[in-house]
């Protein structure tokens, strides 16, 4: 269940920013990957590779608690990543009943070249419709959201 934050005693500001902070966000999101093909990955198939190329690799079970969802959601995600080679699965040297699932070096050139295209979005845009004092200050704020982030 999701928590829901208690924002009695919380300013003004900080509600509306937060509010604010999250469209926008969820706006560049969707810009983002527009600006790429998605080369037929739903977004689920897409947030496991992505995980997988973050963590290394793991099981479908740990995939599945990771993701929040079924076993069975993962498993058949898995199945098309594998199906297109984005993915693999070798035996886990500590359990050999489980399998470990990686991504492969075709799955790695896939994000790469998406990230290469949507960060090239951005940075087109950027240059565009922005000046260089503008792109100073979401500078700033890129780093002050990095350090609440990370706090």
């Amino acid at each position: 269940m999701t928590e829901i934050a208690d924002t009695t005693g919380v300013s003004e500001s900080a509600v509306r920013a937060a509010h604010e902070f999250r469209v926008v966000f969820s706006r560049l999101r969707r810009r983002m990957r527009e600006s790429y093909d998605p080369g037929d990955l739903t977004p689920s198939q897409t947030s496991v590779l992505s995980r997988l190329d973050k963590d290394g690799e793991a099981s479908v079970s740990d995939l599945a608690a990771a993701e929040r969802v079924r076993h069975q959601s993962v498993a058949a995600t898995v199945a098309v990543l594998e199906e297109r080679a984005l993915v693999s699965r070798r035996p886990d040297p500590s359990d050999g009943r489980r399998q470990l699932v990686f991504v492969t070096d075709s799955g790695h050139a896939f994000l790469e070249d998406r990230r290469r295209a949507g960060e090239g979005w951005l940075t087109r845009a950027l240059e565009d419709q922005c000046t260089e004092a503008e792109r100073r200050t979401l500078l700033e704020a890129a780093a002050i959201l990095d350090r609440v982030v990370r706090s």
